[in-house]
């Protein structure tokens, strides 16, 4: 096994380990800022243990998820780099736009979210959970745009003289029928890694007695998040491989 092969590897699963987390973290910080909002709209206590729970999970995936992506970042530019140098201009500005804009914008928010309780108004303190949900739901797209323009390359013109791949067309790079198709499959498949993980943490607690109250609320949310989202996975996939054949 030479070089080539090892770095195959090692960036292939670097990839998969990341996107281990990130489904899951996409999914439960929407159902975190949904549990927050019914606490909030009802005052009902067993939806801010739900909240604080399920948020503990969120916090731990979205920064397993920080951790393997950093290093597949690096990992473009030293296992891919012809492939960087050639594309980086077109390939690295959602990425790029991906790390300024979304990225900093769901951290900062999540840290508000994490150190406000109690110090914030509660109003102001469940929009900064729902910035953050946002943030990571934006940041999918930024990336799931770039892997779509490997998939459909368009909106670039290579250049004869420097013989790279240079961006005239942000728009078309961003919203190409790929990428949209490709980012409401993959939000579908969040929405349903997550609602089945509510629905087996739910019943794994409800099964040890512990806060079975408040696990009733987030089974009953679980289900119904798994079932719509399972509907959705199937119909968005159908699409993406009519349009990818």
């Amino acid at each position: 096994m030479g070089a080539l092969d090892l770095a195959r590897w090692q960036f292939g699963i670097t990839t998969v380990y990341h996107f281990l987390f990130v489904p899951l973290t996409i999914g439960t910080s929407m159902l975190t800022a949904i549990m927050q909002t019914a606490w909030y709209r009802t005052g009902d206590e067993r939806w801010l243990r739900a909240t604080k729970f399920f948020g503990k999970l969120f916090l731990i995936n979205f920064a397993m998820g920080v951790v393997t992506g950093i290093v597949q970042e690096f990992q473009f530019g030293m296992a891919w780099s012809d492939y960087s140098r050639f594309v980086g201009d077109i390939f690295g500005a959602p990425l790029a736009v991906e790390a300024l804009a979304s990225f900093f914008l769901e951290s900062t928010f999540l840290g508000l979210w994490i150190f406000g309780w109690d110090r914030l108004p509660r109003g102001l303190h469940l929009l900064t959970i729902w910035a953050a949900a946002i943030g990571t739901t934006v940041s999918a797209y930024f990336i799931l745009a770039a892997n779509s323009f490997m998939q459909h390359p368009t909106g670039y013109v290579v250049n004869p003289v420097t013989h790279r791949a240079e961006l005239v067309d942000f728009g078309r790079v961003l919203f190409q029928n790929t990428t949209l198709a490709t980012f409401w499959h993959v939000i579908s498949t969040a929405f349903l890694v997550s609602g089945v993980m509510l629905v087996g943490v739910s019943l794994w607690l409800m099964m040890q007695g512990k806060g079975a109250d408040a696990m009733r609320k987030t089974l009953n949310l679980g289900i119904v998040v798994t079932l719509v989202a399972g509907a959705s996975v199937m119909w968005s996939g159908d699409s993406q491989a009519k349009i990818m054949v």
